[in-house]
């Protein structure tokens, strides 16, 4: 089938871009591989996009109603995985199956071993597997501090583990963590290596200023402990390599999204900018959105 649209990706840029493109009578395809609202949908607590005044408004509630209004536009939506593009044409070809975000690894040995035995990626989905134990969280952005907070309410302790004497997070998160009495901080430091039978029960961290090691183990008690990766999140652009204009994996695009083929346009947390929040990818998505109902009537 023909359309006039299509979306991969239902994170807040793809879905902000399905509502404008549908508003605009286009025929629209939104493709998502997975659960719709992207990376946000862990975020428990929205708190910085405007005109946001529900209590308690998590990532995924924010989104849901996101998906709402595309659909009242007559926005298709499609459960699958791309897995080829062809913009060499003037008709744009997609075979397969959708791109989105995935964490970067935590880079530690072994980890691909004790990955769902122990380490995680998403705090809202595995933190009540780990009531009433230690946890520990790598990262010093935003998500790693915001995810470090909400573990709180299911562990013991909550060890921040960061590369820097400092965190990275907006003033106002940090000042969240460090006021909460269940959350420490493990500075300069890396974890190296992890290690254990059937679960995670140990790992090894470096200091990254003495060189130091020292061998964190579970208690006795527990038989484990939680180890969360939020260092980052890489985009999954590599379909798209050698057919856009890349850097650092990330797509390049000018301030109205167009990449360097016509007609294919990028938003959200894959493109080359400097803050990557839902605000700044919904209005990625109306850009871009509008700029292919203009692309389109210029055809």
């Amino acid at each position: 089938m023909l359309y006039d649209v299509i979306i991969l990706g239902a994170g807040p840029a793809g879905l902000s871009a399905a509502l404008y493109a549908g508003r605009a009578c286009l025929k629209t395809l939104l493709i998502e591989k997975a659960m719709p609202g992207g990376q946000i949908t862990l975020t428990n607590d929205i708190e910085n996009y405007p005109g946001q005044l529900l209590e308690g408004e998590s990532g995924f509630s924010l989104t849901e109603r996101m998906g709402q209004q595309a659909d009242k536009f007559g926005v298709e939506r499609a459960y699958d995985e791309i897995t080829a593009v062809d913009f060499t044409g003037e008709e744009k070809v997609l075979t397969g199956r959708s791109a989105t975000y995935h964490p970067k690894p935590i880079g530690c040995e072994n980890e691909e071993n004790f990955t769902g035995r122990g380490i995680s990626f998403c705090a809202t989905c595995d933190g009540m597997f780990f009531r009433g134990m230690d946890v520990y969280v790598v990262g010093g952005g935003d998500s790693a501090v915001e995810e470090a907070i909400f573990l709180t309410r299911f562990a013991r302790k909550v060890t921040i583990i960061h590369r820097r004497d400092q965190l990275r997070a907006v003033k106002t998160i940090q000042e969240r963590a460090f006021a909460n009495e269940k959350i420490n901080f493990l500075w300069n430091t890396v974890v190296e290596k992890v290690d254990g039978d059937m679960a995670l029960s140990e790992m090894t961290v470096r200091n990254t200023v003495t060189g130091e090691k020292t061998v964190i183990r579970a208690s006795e008690e527990d038989g484990t402990f939680g180890l969360f990766g939020f260092v980052g999140f890489a985009p999954n652009t590599a379909l798209f390599e050698s057919k856009v204009d890349m850097e650092r994996g990330y797509i390049v695009t000018d301030e109205d999204m167009h990449t360097s083929v016509p007609g294919v346009f990028a938003a959200g947390d894959l493109r080359v900018k400097s803050l990557r929040q839902v605000i700044t990818a919904a209005a990625d998505g109306a850009i871009a959105a509008m700029q292919c109902a203009k692309y389109i009537e210029e055809m």
